[in-house]
């Protein structure tokens, strides 16, 4: 079945968080609430999209998409709900109301709606009593994480009654349109992620208490360095809401009868109002620019601290292993505390995991997704070594669970292809449709070339891939190499096309190596830098001149020559998640690869089939977008602004973007001719004395500084086609003086002042 249309129910922060997802997707939603006060029938709907509509971080990929939203109330409206193909439930935790409301829908709803829950905690045998056989075989869990847009995880709970037709149509659906890592898990409190994630926490306050550390220390301990996000255990909590932690834990308690006691000094917090990011102050709180940690001891707030945890230097940049490794052989309080916490968390999900999951995989996805752990808790305990753990749980006095004694030496497979099973067998681990992983191809001998920054892999039906290697997808000179060495022999060999992509999950490329730039610049090294910045030209026009399709996959950062390598792509395919921009004039450069003149040159030609058009509009729009650094907050945002073009495509779900890439290359293959080179008209004085009024106006201000005028001043001058009578320019005219812009602007002492500080403290100087 198609699920064309959603109705939600409730419009409080998830419901109307779903909406919003659902809205980004393209997909019409109908928004439905209690009424409102003094006939206003559809105010809190209203309310709760006004609210998501301004929520930071944005809820919507595109503002735009609100329109796809209709509101209403469960009054008057429900039967608006009539030609919905599913329907989101996420009213109040009660089973009572839901159960009414679940009564009203049977009524009205066509045979094949799917119903789902977003309950945390009620089973969904409370849920369907009284309804119909019909209506229990379309009804679900569906437990979002919030915020839904940012949070990958979906946890959806299947009853014994639900029928396979609608599980396979809410799964797909969740994955390739609301771009979610679907887990199924068991009707049981918590479910999986919320089960073991609120085990943990409530175990870390107690053993920081135990072991006398700080919050800052603990958040320390339990971030990046250990395979987990920078909100760490209490930043997490506070973006949250202790008072959802409270109540969660407080229902887990409830309904399991395990001890989730939170420590009296945190449920202070709640008592007092101190909920974290919602109220300003939690277990941190921002005072102006200054972030300030709790001292649980005293109740009171001091500034934050970077701890200083002897030992940790020598492994912090290391593979995740042994960085877990190291930070449990710690010495004092930090390795026994790091000790418990980690022998807890792993027993717990040795013991929980065939109780909440149907495999461990579901388990480690969980916390993957739904935490942004780097590993879940089999991988980790693979990872380390299972002899380690098992000593671990006997130094804290825990024995050993029926799952750590089937599993041998690891978990899963060193291949990753198969894990354990909970009755002792080994099973493989399935691979979703459409989904293409790196691994597998490396594992499987696909890699036709590498080298130590990039490689290019063999997908398959002819078409290859670029894979970046380098940190944050940064262009050095292995990978612009391995650029012209894939053209070269895909076009020596006939295949397809080319891809350009890879499996980093922070960015698909965050710029040039600044490094040697800056080095080059400072011994001047000038015929050498003239000459690099002409071979990162010649690299990303060749894709365009390619004799085959070249696909770009950008996700996540796509910043300086990363956007310049995707404007340069035959078709792009984004991940919904990507944050494209020309960002040069922060380090006091212009776009040099391409960039400004890809802008001038598809924004004049949208204009120039127009007699009548302005063609300054054009110049006018690329030069407001790269002085000011603009960026995209989705890929959708990124077609409004025209990084991406109306034949560019979007992948919600990253699993399936380098996938869809490649099915993109292949259609475009057949018969395919290179674009031909374009002309344009330039509009020289007269445009850039327009745009030197504004810039001067900007300065008299003292909006910009002397040194941003003369960056403006550069980049006009090249989407001027320079300066003198309007003409004719080709592509490479405006590359050239796009390269000496460039080089002009590299040559001051200020853009160099800026490039070091940018790279010492990843922000932006103003000079």
């Amino acid at each position: 079945m198609r699920i064309r249309k959603i109705g939600v129910v409730g419009a409080g922060t998830m419901g109307a968080g779903i909406a919003a997802l659902a809205a980004s997707a393209g997909v019409p939603v109908r928004l439905l609430d209690i009424p409102g006060e003094d006939g206003d029938r559809g105010g809190p709907a209203r309310k709760g999209l006004e609210r998501i509509a301004k929520s930071k971080p944005a809820a919507f990929m595109d503002p735009d998409r609100a329109r796809l939203i209709q509101t209403g109330n469960t009054e008057d409206d429900l039967e608006s709900l009539a030609d919905c193909d599913w329907v989101v439930e996420a009213i109040i935790e009660q089973p009572g109301p839901k159960q009414a409301l679940y009564a009203r829908l049977e009524k009205i709803l066509p045979e094949h709606a799917l119903v789902t829950t977003n309950t945390s905690g009620i089973p969904m045998s409370v849920l369907t009593q009284g309804r119909s056989e019909s209506f229990r075989k379309r009804f679900l869990g569906t437990h979002f994480f919030n915020p839904p847009r940012y949070l990958r995880l979906l946890e959806i709970i299947p009853t014994p009654e639900t029928s396979p037709q609608a599980l396979a149509a809410l799964t797909e659906f969740g994955e390739r349109m609301m771009g979610k890592g679907v887990v199924l898990a068991k009707d049981v409190p918590g479910f999986i992620a919320n089960r073991i994630g609120v085990f943990g926490s409530v175990q870390t306050m107690r053993l920081m208490e135990q072991h006398d550390l700080t919050i800052d220390e603990v958040d320390f301990i339990n971030g990046p360095l250990t395979g987990r996000p920078k909100s760490a255990t209490f930043r997490t909590a506070d973006l949250s809401g202790l008072d959802i932690l409270k109540h969660v834990r407080g229902g887990l308690a409830e309904a399991t009868g395990e001890d989730f006691t939170m420590p009296q000094w945190a449920l202070d917090l709640v008592d007092q109002g101190r909920l974290g990011e919602k109220t300003g102050a939690g277990f941190y709180s921002k005072q102006g620019k200054q972030i300030q940690t709790l001292d649980w001891k005293t109740g009171e707030y001091r500034p934050q601290e970077k701890p200083e945890i002897p030992g940790v230097a020598e492994f912090a940049k290391k593979p995740l292993p042994e960085r877990i490794r190291g930070v449990l052989q710690l010495p004092g309080k930090y390795g026994a505390f790091a000790r418990a916490q980690f022998a807890r968390a792993w027993h717990y999900a040795l013991e929980k995991a065939p109780e909440l999951a149907y495999d461990i995989v579901a388990v480690d996805r969980a916390l993957e997704w739904g935490f942004a752990f780097e590993a879940g808790p089999f991988k980790q305990m693979d990872a380390v070594g299972l002899d380690l753990v098992r000593q671990t749980l006997r130094d804290e006095g825990l024995d050993e669970p029926a799952l750590l004694q089937k599993a041998g030496e690891g978990f899963y497979s060193e291949d990753g292809r198969t894990y354990l099973a909970f009755d002792g067998t080994r099973q493989t681990l399935p691979e979703p449709a459409g989904v293409v992983t790196l691994g597998a191809i490396r594992r499987a001998g696909g890699v036709l070339e590498e080298n130590a920054e990039a490689a290019l892999l063999d997908l398959g039906d002819g078409v290859a891939l670029l894979e970046f290697r380098s940190k944050m997808g940064t262009l050095g000179e292995g990978v612009l190499r391995m650029v012209h060495t894939a053209i070269e022999r895909i076009d020596r060999e006939g295949r397809a096309g080319l891809v350009i992509s890879h499996e980093d999950p922070r960015a698909f490329s965050a710029g040039a190596n600044l490094v040697a730039t800056l080095g080059a610049a400072r011994e001047g090294r000038w015929d050498e830098l003239d000459q690099n910045v002409r071979v990162f030209q010649e690299t990303t026009t060749g894709l365009r001149k390619a004799p085959f399709p070249v696909v770009v996959a950008p996700f996540g950062l796509t910043l300086g020559g990363g956007a310049e390598i995707t404007l340069h792509a035959d078709r792009v395919q984004a991940h919904a998640e990507t944050y494209i921009g020309l960002v040069e004039t922060g380090v006091g450069l212009l776009p040099g690869g391409g960039g400004t003149k890809e802008l001038l040159f598809r924004f004049t030609s949208e204009l120039q089939q127009y007699e009548e058009a302005d063609l300054f509009e054009a110049v006018r729009r690329a030069f407001g977008m790269i002085a000011m650094a603009t960026t995209s907050t989705s890929g959708l945002e990124a077609k409004k602004l025209g990084f991406l073009r109306e034949a560019d495509r979007i992948s919600m779900n990253r699993d399936h973007l380098i996938g869809d890439a490649k099915l993109r290359v292949l259609d475009l293959a057949p018969g395919y001719a290179p674009p031909p080179p374009r002309v344009i008209q330039a509009l020289g004085d007269r445009a850039m004395g327009n745009l030197r009024y504004g810039v001067w106006s900007l300065h008299e201000a003292g909006q910009i500084s002397e040194h941003e005028v003369m960056i403006a001043t550069e980049i006009a001058r090249v989407l001027c086609g320079g300066e003198g009578a309007p003409r004719q320019v080709t592509e490479q005219d405006v590359l050239d003086l796009e390269r000496e812009g460039f080089l002009r602007l590299l040559g001051t002492q200020k853009t160099q002042e800026r490039i070091e500080y940018t790279l010492k403290t990843g922000k932006t100087l103003r000079n």
